[in-house]
């Protein structure tokens, strides 16, 4: 009775494994073909940090001796040159002061947008509404160290079923534009 009974669940773990297997496979079909790496790297960051906020986001140090103005200004010239418009500026830091009496430490939020691709970006679907504009904050962390954080938008791009080619393209320019604005306004670089 005992090996009737495992066998029955020897057959019954490979047909479950079978069917689990041709899913991810008809799933994978549907996917952009780099979403696997995609997702393998955002599992690796959640495993290394603990923090899925950490893992989706793009981090730039910013060189010592560059001030939070410095790179304020490199980022609208650079924003500029890419045709991207700041359309908003949250200055932080303030509105805590404003709120606690208290200084705070410096945090603003800069968000730069093309309308024309985020019409398009909308026009594909809705959900990509969450993600406008694309921001940039420039943070003073505990220490006294300003860095520059973003949304990373590699899910966004490759992390579904493929976007139409074009609007594919539109995503990756305006991912390389936002990297671009960062570094060069961590090191100074207009």
């Amino acid at each position: 009775m005992l090996k009737r009974i495992l066998l029955l669940w020897s057959v019954l773990s490979l047909l479950g494994l079978g069917f689990v297997g041709i899913k991810l496979y008809q799933f994978d079909q549907k996917m952009d073909p780099s979403a696997k790496g995609v997702y393998w790297s955002f599992a690796q960051k959640i495993w290394q940090n603990q923090s899925i906020v950490e893992a989706n986001t793009w981090r730039y140090p910013v060189e010592e001796g560059i001030t939070a103005e410095d790179v304020e200004e490199t980022m609208k010239v650079v924003a500029n040159e890419h045709n991207l418009q700041v359309v908003a500026e949250l200055p932080l830091y303030l509105q805590v002061a404003a709120m606690t009496g208290e200084k705070f430490r410096y945090i603003k939020i800069f968000m730069m947008c093309n309308a024309l691709t985020a019409a398009k970006m909308l026009d594909h679907s809705d959900a990509f509404a969450a993600n406008l504009p694309c921001r940039v904050t420039l943070i003073e962390d505990k220490t006294g160290r300003l860095w520059l954080y973003a949304l990373n938008m590699d899910m966004m791009i490759y992390g579904g079923k493929p976007l139409p080619e074009g609007l594919k393209q539109e995503a990756i320019k305006v991912k390389t534009m936002i990297q671009d604005i960062m570094s060069r306004a961590a090191s100074g670089d207009f």
